[in-house]
């Protein structure tokens, strides 16, 4: 067998993780350091803080000894395109992922926020609830949500010593060892077993045929918008990459397909077609009716498998989150049974309230004021540009300076040039990742995009940040001025441990 891929996958999966809270320790010492001044500037943070590291030392080791063990596996980059491993796991466990209901999410962007609306909408129709996504933004048990909470780091401890012993069952059998994101995955689908859980809220790591995941049979497959992103490893155009992507599609399943590039659109309703599924389509079966900007987030009338759904608020930014809200509605209602055949609208008030609960943790997220401070974890230039769209349209900032620290294995310039019509200047930084690009090598591609007037480069986050907030203030009593902070989920863990989001 060949020596699997090594490419490295940000979006959906990241390397050598725990290295970021055992390797990284001397940058994250410069960025407590730096925060110090930060958080005291910033005020009350807002939004859903994520949980930090556990308070009990005792616990805190125990974790970090949990992570040191995952990390001595390949990383979550490091790929060989097969489940048998994950599903030899799966059987000595007992298939524990066959004891619940799934919905399975694959798709370029968006996954991780559409993944916390039908959670939300679940919960609220009173379901038991597990949702497992990818990466993590600052601590690793996010990953692993029960009732909309990430679990507790002695449930995370507990969990993967239960697994441990079939996991180097597995090992000793297989030519590889179990991955870092296979053991994960795995501990997820047990942990949701053992709560037990409902109904489960799967989000792929890479691709959808050969992923980890994609050892449950789900009822309801979403697929996200694709896109092209990790190009060498699924293709490079949207039918090659939907190609891989239309992998979770199972017998008899239904399809919640959001707005597609025609290429990709075809793959996916032949997979349709092939495995006898049904396929619901936005801007056909649902949609957006309307939708307007209002205070902390939009306003939306959707339109559902069974009806429309009036004056749902929705306390997250961008025409992107709307239509994730309507994939979502419509995956929850497809759960449900509702459909062409079944038609019925769901309880509007609790509809109305789950979307009103929603939160997503880096993406265009508030995190202080004066000036105004957005963090967004766009990676690639498709993700950029919806970012950018937001941004203009809820936030109006007059000016706004750009904080930018990428991954290395990303497309840089497509997305500097997405954000280039809304950045007066932009920033150019590192975060605490050793997969950051290069500062030199950013910084000479942002200069080819913004000229050189236009770029200014520090190297450390915790100043990359305070310089941004300075050239906002030039703008006068913060009128009008703002600051946004992007380019990888690294730079936005960084900038949240920097800014008090704990």
């Amino acid at each position: 067998m060949s020596e699997p891929s090594d490419q490295f996958d940000e979006s959906d999966q990241f390397d050598d993780i725990v290295a970021a809270e055992t390797d990284r320790d001397p940058d994250l010492a410069v960025i407590e350091a730096g925060s110090r001044t930060l958080r005291a500037q910033a005020g009350p943070p807002e939004g859903d803080p994520v949980p930090a590291r556990p308070a009990d030392p005792e616990v805190d080791k125990a974790l970090r000894d949990v992570e040191t063990e995952l990390s001595s596996r390949w990383g979550e980059t490091k790929l060989e395109p097969s489940v048998t491993r994950i599903a030899a796991l799966m059987d000595v466990l007992g298939e524990p992922q066959r004891a619940y209901p799934s919905i399975h999410i694959t798709g370029t962007n968006g996954k991780t926020s559409t993944a916390r609306m039908i959670e939300a909408l679940l919960a609220a129709f009173e379901l038991r609830t597990g949702r497992y996504t990818s990466p993590h933004v600052q601590t690793i048990t996010e990953r692993i949500s029960l009732d909309g909470a990430p679990i507790s780091a002695e449930r995370f401890i507990e969990t993967y010593e239960d697994i441990k012993p079939y996991v180097e069952l597995v090992d000793a059998r297989e030519e590889y060892r179990l991955s870092f994101f296979e053991v994960v995955t795995g501990m997820a689908y047990a942990a949701f077993a053992d709560a037990p859980v409902d109904v489960a809220v799967v989000e792929v790591g890479m691709g959808g045929t050969w992923d980890a995941t994609n050892v449950i049979d789900a009822q309801v497959a979403v697929v996200t918008p694709i896109d092209l992103d990790h190009t060498d490893r699924l293709g490079d155009t949207p039918g090659a990459i939907a190609v891989e992507k239309s992998g979770i599609v199972k017998q008899g399943a239904t399809v919640i397909l959001a707005q597609q590039p025609v290429d990709a659109a075809q793959v996916m309703l032949k997979k349709a077609v092939e495995v006898d599924a049904t396929v619901a389509r936005e801007g056909m079966e649902f949609g957006v009716v309307s939708r307007e900007v209002a205070v902390g987030g939009q306003l939306l009338t959707l339109r559902g498998l069974g009806g429309e759904y009036e004056e749902v608020f929705l306390p997250v930014h961008g025409a992107h989150q709307a239509h994730n809200a309507a994939v979502a509605l419509a995956a929850v209602e497809a759960f449900f049974g509702i459909g062409a055949e079944h038609a019925r609208t769901l309880d509007i008030d609790t509809i109305r309230r789950a979307f009103a609960s929603v939160s997503t943790p880096g993406r265009l997220e508030v995190v202080r004021k004066s000036p105004t401070v957005v963090l967004d974890a766009a990676h690639n230039p498709h993700g950029a540009r919806a970012s950018a769209e937001g941004i203009s349209e809820s936030f109006g900032f007059s000016r706004l300076i750009g904080v930018v620290s990428t991954s290395s294995d990303k497309d840089a310039k497509g997305l500097l040039e997405a954000f280039e019509p809304i950045f007066a200047e932009v920033v150019v930084t590192a975060n605490s990742s050793p997969r950051a690009t290069d500062v030199d090598a950013l910084a000479a591609i942002a200069v080819e995009v913004f000229g050189e007037d236009r770029v200014v480069v520090e190297p450390r986050l915790d100043d990359a940040i305070e310089t941004a907030i300075t050239l906002a203030e030039e703008e006068g009593e913060y009128a009008g001025a703002g600051v946004l902070v992007t380019g990888s989920i690294f730079t936005v863990g960084d900038a949240r441990l920097l800014l008090g989001r704990r």
